[in-house]
């Protein structure tokens, strides 16, 4: 753990106010379903130890930092809040290209309960909910359906499926194609490089997967022994959705498709429309108002203490 605070000399770059925050390093050792890798957990403390802590997980390809506006709102509002990158993404070691290929089963099955253990460990009193944009949203639900016990709650932002049944009838050809075309290409490269039908690179195995669930609309990690589509309807967990009016990635249509396979979740659905208080209704630009969502999450918090 650490906290940088060295003043550049003259010509140095000046740290970013993200790589100044609490670091928590976590470390995945090699095992059946996993290389070892590493993560820089970033953390603002609560200045209560019992407060709720939010561990915010990115989208495809996007980095932890871009959520340190969402964490300062929460730790504004009184809550702790905690941001890592994916595996082989930002801060995380070995980096894409150099780490082996994995999938939604080292996220879910390796890296996620180490994440955990050194939050909980950090944070031994205080409850953990897990908040996660698109794919992170998944992710969040997925582990959370597999492992209740170890959450207080899930929030999900723009996480819808992306199964493409799901999606407007005059788009299903267009998310189809554009869904099997990244898996193709990601399971003959072993990595997806980035472009116009999916954002930036990304590990081949994470992309396989997702084509598979676009595809199927099935949550089928390759070589997971888990049925992760059964642990989502006997879910228990205390769910907040939110998704926005002008989100052509995950539109309210997908994101009402798998908040039904919440059967037995305390489920809150919230879909932001313009005169909602939130201006920025976009798959990405929705953290221009950390400020009013990152108070109305920590209300939303509060309500179940």
């Amino acid at each position: 753990m650490s906290t940088p605070s060295q003043t550049p000399v003259s010509g140095e770059k000046r740290p970013s106010e993200f790589s100044t925050l609490e670091a928590v390093s976590v470390t995945v050792p090699k095992s059946d379903v996993s290389e070892t890798v590493s993560f820089t957990l970033r953390v603002l403390p609560a200045a209560d130890p019992t407060a709720p802590v939010l561990l915010v997980l990115p989208a495809i390809a996007m980095k932890a930092k871009f959520y340190l506006p969402l964490a300062k709102s929460l730790h504004a509002a009184g809550l702790s809040a905690a941001t890592v990158d994916l595996r082989a993404q930002g801060e995380s070691t070995p980096p894409l290209g150099e780490a082996a290929n994995h999938g939604y089963r080292q996220l879910l099955e390796a890296d996620l309960p180490a994440i955990l253990d050194a939050l909980h460990e950090r944070f031994p009193e205080a409850p953990i909910y897990l908040v996660g944009h698109s794919l992170g949203g998944q992710l969040s639900l997925l582990y959370g359906a597999a492992h209740p016990d170890r959450l207080a709650g899930v929030i999900t932002i723009a996480t819808g499926v992306v199964f493409w049944r799901a999606f407007e009838l005059k788009r299903w050809a267009s998310v189809l194609y554009g869904s099997q075309y990244v898996g193709v290409v990601s399971r003959l490269r072993g990595v997806w490089p980035g472009g116009k039908v999916m954002g930036g690179p990304m590990a081949g195995g994470v992309m396989a997967d997702w084509s598979w669930h676009a595809l199927t609309g099935r949550y089928q990690p390759a070589g997971s022994e888990l049925n992760y589509d059964r642990l989502l309807g006997v879910s228990p967990l205390r769910t907040l959705m939110v998704s926005f009016e002008s989100d052509p990635l995950g539109p309210k249509s997908t994101v009402d498709h798998l908040a039904r396979r919440l059967k037995r979740a305390e489920l809150t659905r919230w879909h932001l429309e313009p005169g909602s208080g939130i201006e920025n209704l976009d798959h990405f630009a929705w953290i221009k108002d950390s400020p009013a969502l990152g108070a109305r999450f920590a209300e939303w918090v509060r309500d179940s203490r």
